[in-house]
């Protein structure tokens, strides 16, 4: 199983940004967390196979409908931990 952890900057925090991650992260049958960082950019941890991965990272940077996603930077590793489901962390 891999990992990504993205860090995604823009216009994504209170334009329901974390609820896009998650629903699609659901969609994937992903585990994981998204929440927000101080610096108004938005991190997502997932885990599952690659190619599902990258077709994640493909919806991360379409953003939510009120979002404007600038970058999505992402980092692969292998999993590390195992989460239950995927959450939003507040």
């Amino acid at each position: 199983m891999k990992e990504i952890e993205c860090i995604v900057t823009g216009r994504v925090q209170l334009v329901l940004y974390r609820d896009f991650a998650q629903r699609r992260a659901w969609k994937h049958d992903l585990a994981g967390f998204v929440k927000n960082l101080p610096d108004g950019s938005v991190q997502v941890i997932a885990q599952g196979d690659e190619e599902t991965l990258k077709q994640y990272v493909e919806e991360l940077k379409q953003g939510s409908m009120l979002s404007r996603v600038e970058n999505v930077s992402v980092s692969w590793r292998e999993s590390t931990k195992d989460y239950d489901g995927f959450s939003i962390s507040y």
